[in-house]
This record gives structure tokens, C-alpha cells and sequence, in this order.
């Protein structure tokens, strides 16, 4: 298992940066010797093959049995996007070209999302996913801190929907029923009738504070009972996924097609990555990140749509682990910023 913060040689960047790249393209292991014939490195071949050794030592490279070349494994995939992978833009005349197929269409969202999953699946070779968003929200009603035994302390949370959350937590120090009782108190005062978006601009300064703490924990409640849901969605290209060597297999080719379909996974990976994350962009999800075992051998690069702060849903592609994540990553970010600005100006700001 590669540690989290693996940390590489400049050199040893380099060539697993040559080497995803050459072997997307390829399909084919990549032995030392191609890397240095066909990028001119100015290192030997028995140097690359020794950073390629390291790499396989710490898990980003894999050897087939039967070849001398090396392939990235789903920890050099991950590396690579994350850390190694620069930030390209689609060339102009194909931005002005999906622009022009945007701007004929029939100003209707329904009318966009239909040409987004089109024009994702055509430039990206992947299989397109777009769905709009269907949100019910958690509001906080009521929270009581009740004293328990010693530093023990019994967090009781209720949702507006009638919903009650009970989590003991255990505290730095023994505090007494009115202190708790006047923190919830003013839990009450700062979040009655709020959902998450409303609370979080509502969240105490005092870090590292109880009230800071049982803050958060109000905010992780309402966060895991919000219902998110994908409206209606989008597909298109499928048989450009299909077509890769990976899904030849008629058992791979189900399972792909049972994750296409799946809308339950769907709209847990949406809930987990896109529209529950503080982090705005593009989301890559490479083999399921150790959490979804049917994305084993695929990856899906998502990012979300709409108006200002508001997510109204997300366009993304599914493609094999071995995919052109820098063309996935800038088509999917165009598509999505071109709707959000479309939306924003049929809204009238």
C-alpha cells in the first residue's frame, strides 16, 4: 500500500509523468529504453530503470509477468492527476466550436444538459453523465447537552423533519448540567431553522473551543441527513467506453454497463465528492478510491453546475483507469463553467 505522502525525486516525477502518458496512449507496458528514446532524457536507460524499480517499491508501477515494461497502477494514476498533471485548457477553436452547438440549441436547460452528455462524450472519449439535482434539505430544530457520568456528555440533535441524533462525546473536563445546558442554549440561539449552507456562515470563531466542537457536530448531522438526488440524467457514449480494450471481456462490459446505469451509486458519489465538499472544481475519482469496489477499474472525473453558490447538478465522464485525464479534466471543467454561465444568464444575472 503507497503512504499517503509518498514523497518522489524530481527524476522520479519525471518518469512516472512519461510513462502514464506514454502508456495511455499506447495501451502497452513502457520499458526504460522507450521512455529515453522517445523524449530524449538526458539519463541512461539503467538510470530510468532504476526509478522505475523505486516506483514499483512504492507502489505506482506494476509489472506485467510476461513484459519487461512497466504500467501505472491505480496509486500512480492518482499521483500523477494529483500531483504531476498540468492544468491544460481546450484549445480555442474547440471551446468557440461547443460554444456555437450551445448557442443554436434551444435556450432550455433540459435542451443544454441533452447536448453537454453529446458534447462531453465526443471530446472527452468517454462515456458522458449529466443529471440536474434534487435536494431535500436538513434544517436543525433543537439540541440538548445532557451531563452524564464524569467528562461524559450525551449530544442529542433534532431536525426539523422530526429526525433525533444521539452521540456521546467525552469531554476535556467534567463540566456541570448548566454549563452544558447553557452551550446548547446558545447553539439554539445561533442555528434554529438552518440548514448546513445557513450554519456554516453562522460557525463560531472560537477554534478548539466545546462550542466550536459541538458546532461541528450539528454541522456533520445535518450533512449526513440531507437527501441528494439526481434528477433527471443524461447519458451518451457509452460504446466509446465499451470500445476499450479493458471492457472486452463480456463480464467487464456488464459491469460497466451496471455502473452506468446504477443511479444509487450515482448519487452517492455525487452526495461524497461533488455537492458535500468544500473543495470547488473538478473532482477525479481513480478506481474507486478504496471506498466504491465496482469502480475498481475505471475512473469518473465530475464537477458540478449552476448559479453562483448553488449546485443544480453535474456533468462528468466515466472513462477506463487508463484515460486522458488531462483532456477528461479540461472538457468536463468547460462544459460545466459554459452551463453555469448559460443558467446564470437566462436567470437574469
Amino acid at each position: 500500500m503507497v503512504k499517503k505522502m509518498a514523497v518522489l525525486s524530481e527524476r522520479q516525477k519525471l518518469v512516472l509523468a512519461l510513462l502514464v502518458r506514454d502508456y495511455v496512449e499506447t495501451i502497452e507496458p513502457i520499458s526504460s529504453g522507450r521512455l529515453v528514446k522517445n523524449y530524449q532524457l538526458d539519463f541512461s536507460s539503467a538510470t530510468v530503470r532504476n526509478e522505475m524499480a523505486v516506483l514499483e517499491e512504492k507502489g505506482f508501477l506494476s509489472q506485467p509477468y510476461t513484459s519487461a515494461g512497466r504500467v501505472p497502477t491505480r496509486a500512480g494514476y492518482r499521483y500523477y492527476v494529483r500531483r504531476l498533471m498540468g492544468e491544460d485548457q481546450l484549445p480555442a477553436h474547440i471551446q468557440e466550436m461547443i460554444r456555437h452547438q450551445f448557442y443554436q440549441a434551444r435556450h432550455d436547460v433540459d435542451e443544454w444538459l441533452s447536448l453537454s452528455a453529446s458534447v462531453l462524450a465526443q471530446h472527452s472519449m468517454g462515456a458522458a453523465i449529466v443529471t440536474q439535482l434534487h435536494t431535500e434539505k436538513a434544517r436543525f430544530k433543537h439540541i440538548a447537552l445532557l451531563s452524564t457520568r464524569g467528562r461524559q456528555a450525551l449530544v442529542v440533535i433534532v431536525l426539523s423533519s422530526g429526525e433525533v441524533h444521539q452521540q456521546t462525546l467525552v469531554l476535556d473536563e467534567t463540566l456541570s448540567q448548566e454549563q452544558l445546558s447553557g452551550i446548547a442554549s446558545r447553539i439554539n440561539q445561533l442555528a434554529t431553522g438552518l440548514d448546513v449552507k445557513e450554519l456554516k456562515e453562522k460557525e463560531p470563531e472560537q477554534a478548539g473551543s466545546l462550542l466550536n466542537e459541538i458546532f461541528e457536530v450539528v454541522l456533520n448531522t445535518l450533512k449526513g441527513s440531507e437527501v441528494i438526488s439526481s434528477g433527471e440524467v443524461y447519458r451518451d457514449g457509452l460504446a466509446n467506453m465499451l470500445s476499450e480494450p479493458e471492457f472486452s471481456e463480456p463480464e467487464k462490459a456488464k459491469q460497466t454497463l451496471e455502473i452506468f446505469e446504477d443511479r444509487v451509486m450515482l448519487d452517492e458519489l455525487l452526495s461524497r465528492t461533488v455537492f458535500d465538499s468544500d473543495t470547488p472544481g473538478v473532482h477525479v475519482i481513480i478506481g474507486g478510491e478504496d471506498t466504491w469496489d465496482q469502480l475498481e477499474d475505471t475512473s469518473l472525473i465530475l464537477a458540478s453546475y449552476g448559479k453562483k453558490d448553488h449546485a443544480m447538478g453535474a456533468v462528468g465522464i466515466l472513462g477506463p483507469l487508463r484515460m486522458s485525464y488531462s483532456r477528461g479534466v479540461s472538457t468536463v471543467r468547460f462544459v460545466s463553467d459554459l452551463i453555469s454561465e448559460l443558467i446564470s444568464e437566462s436567470m437574469g444575472s
